[in-house]
């Protein structure tokens, strides 16, 4: 099995009749999915995703795919096709058009809708062609066709990109339940057929290749939430994925059943559920769903709120209920459903809001203690299956860690894919399949673009790890005022610390040794502002490491007069 090297350098021309594959995000991590295919110096980008942040990168709202390997040539992007409606999919796609606004966007009907909705918000009307499984069309030098496959949220499809290179075909995320809600399953007869014409790459959904078996069936969970239903005797509140589409019509499900009224709390939710439901996807049966503001009107026994908020994420609606900071109070007695999984570095933040959900007295069912969630994503069983089936010429894993990656390269080569033809790549390594050979060529950038606010781009991971500082650390700042002739000090030193645990009265001890060392330095003739900043940095900050055990950020300001 091929695997990128820390020294690589960047690939080379691609070589006359091959194709590039270029990973942007997506590998190595849960999100920010985005895949360049490169062909006769036209470029297929599938999927444009967000990464949501860790606990590790405060203050950061989103992390995007590093767009700079394609800044320079936008002009040379055929279209976007976009594989289904999840964030870590499609997220990222307002902040590519914002550079080029008229590069086509493919996909379904309900993905589509999905963002253009979210492009509204950021005045973007995007060109747009729908497509449906089955469908086959031309993007550029790209045949592309589309295969139906079943996911956690409607219309989710793979694409199948034919070239004089070869087929490369990418799964997007898929899993094959043999009993879906909505009736649409993973097309494994035409993933065969693609099998029989040859598939000379396979980029497959890695998320669950550790784990064994088969993905129980979506419906299996409406049995447990109609016993959850049944016992509750007071509010349900449901936390789940805005898009997740399957899971929030099984609530709707059960609200009917149990006479119960359904109100959607959050931006994002209101607006997925809405669009889903105008198009058909989401069934609602006439009355169930009321606004979130007539609910004073309403027993407590007949009430069930959908919000955003399952990943613990700190301005979500359940983060704030937990945190006694949003307009719904949890009281004794509720019973609050987390409808999905754990995503991998959130189980922090997950368990805090329970832990304030359980406090304010409620009951809270969670994939931990009930079956309220199935993945959306094949298992090694299914994994085994489909290769089994699509006899890949190479493999290549996508969509997970690395310990996701690999398990999922073990499974293929299991099925008989040669282990020199299983490439295991990163963010950033170019893959070039020539000849009907994948191999590794060499790597682009492909770090975080991180948002903050307004801000694309501008925070660092210095500022990060300034940030993690301010946190853990506090700060303190020194304000001294020496004479631009003699060097002395005729104003401060001035001391202050926030968030330090020290007692600014405690400051009196290290006043001394900076008087001493800008006297040293006014001796020395050491007189430049910058030098006598760091002297002082210097001196406090020795005073608090040997005193306190600690490295606060120190803010140092020397004037001159």
């Amino acid at each position: 099995m091929s695997h990128p090297h820390p020294e690589l350098g960047p690939p080379p021309k691609l070589p006359k009749g091959g194709l590039r594959v270029t990973p942007l995000g997506g590998l190595g991590e849960i999100g920010r999915n985005m895949t360049v295919f490169e062909y006769d110096g036209r470029l297929l980008i599938v999927d444009c995703g967000v990464l949501f942040p860790e606990e590790e990168q405060p203050g950061v709202d989103l992390i995007l795919p590093d767009f700079t390997s394609i800044r320079n040539r936008l002009g040379d992007i055929d279209g976007i096709v976009l594989t289904h409606g999840h964030e870590d999919h499609i997220g990222g796609v307002p902040y590519l058009l914002r550079e080029k606004p008229d590069i086509p966007l493919i996909g379904s009907k309900l993905t589509l809708a999905l963002i253009e909705a979210k492009l509204q918000e950021h005045r973007i009307r995007p060109y747009t062609l729908e497509v449906t499984e089955g469908h086959r069309e031309r993007i550029g030098p790209f045949d592309c066709q589309f295969v139906a496959v079943n996911h956690s949220i409607p219309d989710a499809l793979a694409v199948a990109i034919r070239t004089p290179a070869g087929m490369a075909v990418h799964t997007g995320d898929f899993k094959m339940d043999q009993l879906p809600l909505d009736g649409r399953l993973t097309d494994l007869p035409t993933f065969a057929k693609l099998g029989e014409e040859g598939i000379d790459l396979l980029l497959s959904d890695s998320t669950n290749a550790e784990v064994p078996g088969f993905v129980a069936p979506e419906r299996d969970i409406s049995n447990v939430l109609r016993q959850v239903f049944a016992s509750a005797d007071r509010r349900i509140i449901v936390a789940s994925f805005a898009s997740h589409v399957h899971r929030i019509q099984q609530i709707l499900d059960a609200a009917h059943e149990y006479g119960r009224r359904v109100a959607f709390v959050g931006r994002s939710m209101v607006r997925n559920m809405g669009i889903a439901r105008d198009l058909g996807y989401l069934r609602v049966p006439p009355g169930l769903v009321v606004d979130v503001r007539t609910l004073d009107d309403l027993p407590e026994h007949e009430i069930v709120l959908v919000c955003t908020g399952s990943q613990g994420e700190p301005m979500a609606a359940l983060s704030r209920m937990a945190n006694r900071d949003h307009q719904i109070r949890i009281v004794q007695g509720d019973t609050v459903i987390l409808a999905s999984s754990l995503i991998p570095g959130n189980e922090n933040a997950v368990y805090r809001v329970i832990n304030g959900l359980t406090r304010w007295g409620a009951n809270v069912v969670h994939k931990g203690n009930a079956k309220v969630h199935v993945s959306g994503h094949a298992s090694a069983g299914e994994l085994l299956y489909f290769y089994n089936i699509c006899k890949p010429r190479n493999l290549m894993p996508v969509h997970g860690e690395w310990r996701h990656l690999r398990a999922n390269a073990e499974l293929g080569a299991l099925t008989g894919v040669p282990k020199d033809r299983v490439v295991i790549a990163e963010d950033g390594v170019v893959v070039d399949l020539v000849d009907g050979i994948a191999r590794i060529s060499g790597k682009v950038q492909a770090g975080y673009v991180y948002v903050d606010g307004l801000s694309v781009g501008d925070v660092t991971e210095s500022s990060l790890k300034d940030r993690r500082i301010l946190g853990d650390e506090g700060i303190i700042s020194v304000f001294v005022v020496v004479d631009s002739t003699t060097g002395k000090i005729v104003g401060g030193p001035h001391i202050q610390g926030r968030g330090t645990g020290i007692d600014d009265a405690a400051f009196v001890a290290v006043t001394p040794k900076i008087e001493d060392s800008l006297a040293k330095a006014a001796a020395d003739g050491v007189g430049e502002p910058h030098q006598l900043q760091q002297l002082v940095r210097r001196a406090i900050g020795k005073w608090v490491s040997e005193s306190y055990r600690r490295r606060p950020m120190i803010l140092p300001v020397v004037v001159e007069v």
